[in-house]
């Protein structure tokens, strides 16, 4: 194992210099990527195994870098890649005490911190997910089971029909295929100018549903919404879910770590009303991917729709400490350390610091933007993500024409009918210069490149 760790050193410290001179790796096309790059696997090893994972490395995108901007995930935080890189060497599965040890109480720790932080009562619980559509998974299955308790056992036999923004994640839609209910039977609720849920419509799509005879259940509000980063106003959502019985689960992926923020946690203001709650720390935290994080007030629902016996796993100490009794999977790699060491290692002020960061640069953003007339605004206030347009030119054709060409990685949304580059700034170790540079970048790019960005928006509108 000496051996492997110091070529991984080795390669690491290779990354570290490609990641200083060339920000953006060139992309290998796809259709030549199994002829660019050896992964084929044979049956005889290879040998030249250390030149072919250098050069797979250093092609792979560089999602650590001051030039990428394309997901809701960015930058290498030291103590957190700590935490991720000790979790693969101790190698523990989570689902008993016995196998995991101290490393139960690390996940623990968390979940019971994040409870108390945002106000749930000592009945609460959570688990680890395998990323944010798990996370709204298991909520919309501990929903479905607390609307009925004999469907765990007898199957969905009503026409159950859930809630959702109609800018909210994927993966609402796809999970109701997963759990039974039917991507049909998913309402998708109208949104204002700022792309939060209207709760009024809401009320009148519940009013309309429960006299054609369904059966709602389940309400899913967003903290920070995948494209414009909007907040669902939680209370009033709240308010009809209480009218009606129905689960409030937040989805806070993107955005839900404003609860370590004095300054921006009134953004989830009512969050102790949800019945469920997720944040994924591999986003405003900065952990290594992937750090998805789910939290109930009812820690019954959690272990009514999730444990299963098994003697043969479950044999020593009680099903507190065993997490596999509440879990998703079975065996599962330790996510939670490296959160325990970011937030060990710098404690909850200086978890606030990062999320405020991460304002503060949005912030710079759109004032850069406001002030300067070839760009057009189209995001608001508390929002991480920055959207907008630069003279005109359609935002998907100038954010592949940067990602072909290697200057920047950023992406593009849409909302309504506009179409726009969406900048977001989850990278915290990002600073104001280098906002500024990433626009300073796009401009040089799209004056040196005039001609070719023209020619494909004739080709086009022809």
């Amino acid at each position: 194992m000496q051996n492997e760790l110091e070529l991984f050193n080795k390669l690491a410290s290779k990354l570290f210099e490609a990641e200083q001179t060339t920000p953006v790796a060139p992309p290998v096309p796809a259709a030549q990527l199994f002829d660019e790059l050896d992964i084929s696997l044979d049956e005889q090893p290879a040998a030249d195994f250390e030149e072919i994972l250098e050069k797979l490395v250093l092609n792979t995108p560089r999602t650590a870098t001051r030039l990428f901007f394309n997901q809701l995930f960015g930058g290498r935080n030291p103590k957190a890649t700590l935490g991720d890189l000790l979790a693969v060497l101790l190698n523990n599965s989570m689902y008993t005490y016995k196998v995991a040890g101290p490393q139960v109480g690390v996940e623990k720790e968390i979940l019971r911190q994040i409870c108390n932080l945002i106000g749930y009562p000592e009945t609460s619980d959570g688990t680890f997910a395998p990323g944010g559509s798990m996370s709204n998974f298991m909520a919309m299955v501990m929903a479905r089971d607390a609307h009925n308790k004999k469907i765990i056992s007898h199957g969905v036999q009503q026409k159950l029909v859930l809630y959702t923004s109609a800018e909210s994640h994927y993966s609402i839609p796809k999970n109701a295929a997963l759990m039974g209910v039917g991507r049909e039977h998913v309402r998708f609720i109208e949104v204002d100018r700022f792309g939060k849920m209207k709760p009024s419509a809401l009320a009148e799509q519940i009013a309309t549903d429960l006299a054609d005879g369904f059966h709602p259940f389940f309400v899913n509000a967003t903290a920070g919404t995948t494209v414009l980063g909007a907040f669902d106003a939680i209370e009033p959502l709240a308010d009809i879910c209480q009218k009606h019985n129905l689960w409030l689960h937040v989805d806070g992926a993107y955005c839900g770590s404003v609860i370590f923020s004095k300054t921006y946690k009134h953004l989830v203001s009512g969050l102790e009303r949800a019945d469920s709650f997720s944040v994924n720390a591999h986003k405003m935290m900065g952990t290594p991917l992937t750090c998805s994080i789910i939290v109930t007030k009812h820690k019954q629902f959690l272990h009514h729709s999730f444990s299963t016996n098994a003697a043969y796993l479950y044999q020593t100490d009680g099903d507190d400490y065993n997490l596999g009794k509440t879990s998703l999977q079975c065996g599962r790699r330790n996510d939670a350390l490296k959160f325990w060491t970011l937030w060990k290692s710098v404690g909850t002020r200086g978890l606030e610091t990062i999320v405020d960061q991460q304002f503060e640069l949005a912030t710079v953003a759109r004032d850069y933007i406001e002030n300067h007339p070839d760009y057009t605004l189209y995001s608001f206030n508390d929002s991480i993500s920055v959207c907008f347009n630069y003279k005109g030119i359609p935002a998907q054709q100038l954010c592949t024409a940067l990602y072909e060409q290697a200057t920047l990685m950023v992406g593009y949304g849409t909302f309504n009918d506009d179409e726009f580059v969406r900048l977001v700034t989850i990278n915290a170790g990002n600073n104001k210069a280098d906002i500024l540079n990433f626009f300073s970048v796009l401009e040089d790019f799209v004056s040196e490149n005039e001609v070719m960005l023209a020619s494909e928006v004739s080709s086009e509108t022809s």
